[in-house]
């Protein structure tokens, strides 16, 4: 773009972007966004039979009851449909969401006031994870016309263990206004343990979500990919840079690289979620060539944010400054989640 450019956003049913160039000729573009949350512990009251939520009864540690639920779908429900409304009215077309117990607790949400407005979709499948909490995809069928979905294993191997079971990813695909996509949805092992120690299994996770984006560049290497979740791991960590093999600037992106345009903000010390007085930037949305490479038909990506409207902020208490969380150890808050969330704005010319 021009650096004398100049850009005007036009809402409408489709939301365009207008952009004029220096020398007046005009070009209209749809607009569609796309996100990612973790929504930090949405469990329901029931007990799951084969899972350790027993925490998240009414009479578990956190006293979790209708009422705390119910609340808690509210927030969800106003962050999730505020989302990028100050480029489209729409909000966000997809959604990949971590830290949910169920499709139930989706299909409760996605009723929520506001959600129901936008007639959200459910892609989900429950993942090995002991704790039952898994990742899913929602989106907006007059966006995203769904064509398949596989949870693909990420096998962690404990010494004298065996085989441990953690989130799967979520591999969905389909087209997007026409567009041929696929997302990964990941929500990657923690730092229990000690960053260094748990190293070993965030970059497995990160092999597995690069494999499945090698099987699907072997037939389409132009194809349009995005890897997005709460990686626990910063947009520097070795299984984001090395293994995902992303870069921070479009310009010096290679074809089987990703663009993360999250590095950018954590360099400047912004971040997602804080732990000990420090930010990370473990929620990221990681994208392949297709969907930088300006030459490329379709949906380009335009810009990306971290949504830190005020009300997701603690005011007051020990986690003052940091993300207003739902509980604080055991006590609850009433807030929203202990991440913020991400999301990327697409623009397509309009012929």
């Amino acid at each position: 773009m021009s650096k004398k450019a100049v850009l005007t956003f036009i809402f409408s049913p489709l939301s365009l972007l207008l952009f004029v160039n220096y020398s007046g000729a005009q070009q209209e573009y749809k607009i569609s966004l796309i996100g990612f949350y973790n929504l930090e512990n949405l469990f329901d009251t029931v007990n799951q039979e084969g899972v350790k939520d027993e925490d998240f009864l009414p009479s578990g540690d956190y006293v979790w009851n209708t009422k705390k639920y119910y609340d808690k779908l509210t927030n969800l429900d106003r962050v999730l449909t505020e989302i990028g409304t100050d480029y489209s009215p729409d909000g966000l077309a997809v959604i990949g969401v971590s830290e949910i117990e169920n499709r139930s607790v989706l299909e409760d949400l996605i009723i929520q006031k506001g959600m129901r407005s936008r007639d959200y979709q459910i892609v989900h499948e429950d993942s090995p994870d002991k704790r039952g909490i898994d990742v899913a995809l929602l989106y907006q069928s007059k966006y995203f016309n769904y064509q398949g979905h596989k949870l693909v294993p990420v096998p962690l191997v404990e010494k004298d263990l065996g085989s441990r079971p953690t989130r799967s990813v979520l591999h969905v695909w389909g087209t997007f206004d026409g567009d041929p996509f696929h997302f990964l949805v990941n929500h990657w092992p923690s730092r229990s343990g000690g960053e260094a120690a748990s190293s070993p299994k965030r970059k497995l996770a990160a092999k597995v979500a690069r494999s499945v984006a090698d099987s699907i560049f072997a037939g389409h290497p132009q194809a349009k990919v995005i890897i997005m979740g709460d990686l626990n791991d910063d947009p520097i960590s070795p299984s984001v840079k090395k293994i995902i093999r992303t870069h921070a600037k479009k310009r010096k992106l290679k074809p089987d690289e990703f663009y993360n345009p999250f590095e950018k903000y954590y360099k400047k010390g912004i971040g997602s979620n804080a732990w000990r007085d420090s930010w990370n930037l473990f929620d990221q949305m990681l994208l392949s060539y297709g969907l930088v490479d300006s030459k490329q038909e379709g949906y380009i990506h335009y810009k990306s944010a971290i949504f830190q409207a005020p009300y997701l902020i603690s005011k007051t208490g020990n986690f003052k400054g940091y993300p207003f969380r739902t509980f604080a150890g055991s006590r609850y808050q009433g807030g929203y989640s202990d991440h913020l969330p991400v999301f990327s704005v697409f623009v397509k010319p309009i012929q």
